[in-house]
């Protein structure tokens, strides 16, 4: 089994080659779509001034108000309804958040740490963002009986506070892979892999993901370091790879790009 994530940025300008590509696939596979830069352009449409926050490890990530939270749902709706409706001539396909069948379980950033405009550590409220604390294992085979593609929004469920939740689709893609024990994690992105001074780092250890991690750009940093946890929790390999290029996928089971194994 495969799990695939595809940022928002490779689903806003490769669509149709994503579709295509999953449309080729062989085997079951679960595909966890972004769609970041759509919301951004819809909550600004609508009035709504996306806020960005940086944490001390210097990740970047969207701060989500409980106004752009039902932005984000919409929006990721929209793109999950797109994606099945192409595909649903080819394949049995389901679109899914965390919520269906308590798939995937997260739990509110009541605060967090982030760095302000002067470098300064301060503690906010964690808004509408959250960590994901358990993925229905049973509830995700029991679909894969009946369904050969899983498609997943970036949205999980609290049930304590009973709504939903952005967990970004990276976070999304590694839960469901590591607990799945997927044979591979293919992350496609708008690069063709892992940059360095401009060349593709084609092959890396667990241990020189996470390490490498510490000295990448935003964005990059965090899937190596998942990339690494993922590794030592199961999944047998992850590849980062273009996600826009004709196909995507079979490009990166061809292990173009950067392979963490």
């Amino acid at each position: 089994m495969i799990v695939v994530k595809a940022g928002g940025r490779v689903i806003k300008n490769n669509l149709d080659g994503i579709i295509e590509s999953l449309s080729n696939v062989g085997e079951q596979a679960i595909f966890v779509h972004g769609g970041g830069d759509q919301v951004t352009e819809t909550s600004k449409k609508l009035g709504i001034e996306p806020v960005f926050v940086t944490s001390p490890e210097g990740i970047r990530s969207r701060y989500t108000t409980k106004e752009e939270l039902e932005v984000f749902i919409m929006v990721m709706s929209l793109i999950s309804r797109q994606i099945v409706s192409k595909l649903a001539h080819k394949k049995k396909v389901i679109s899914l958040t965390g919520a269906d069948g308590n798939s995937v379980i997260a739990e509110r950033k009541k605060k967090i740490i982030i760095i302000d405009e002067r470098g300064r550590k301060r503690i906010v409220d964690g808004g509408y963002t959250g960590k994901i604390k358990k993925v229905d294992s049973l509830v995700i085979s029991d679909l894969l009986k009946s369904f050969d593609l899983l498609v997943f929004a970036p949205l999980a469920y609290d049930p304590e506070e009973k709504t939903l939740l952005n967990v970004d689709g990276d976070q999304m893609a590694f839960a469901i892979a590591t607990t799945m024990k997927a044979d591979t994690l293919i992350l496609l992105t708008d690069v063709e892999g892992v940059l360095i001074d401009g060349k593709v780092i084609n092959k890396l250890t667990s241990k020189e993901a996470k390490e490498l991690s510490k000295r990448i750009g935003p964005g990059m940093n965090r899937k190596l370091l998942m990339a690494g946890e993922a590794i030592e929790n199961g999944v047998k390999k992850v590849i980062i790879s273009s996600g826009l290029v004709q196909d995507p996928i079979s490009n990166a089971l061809q292990l173009k790009g950067t392979v963490i194994m």
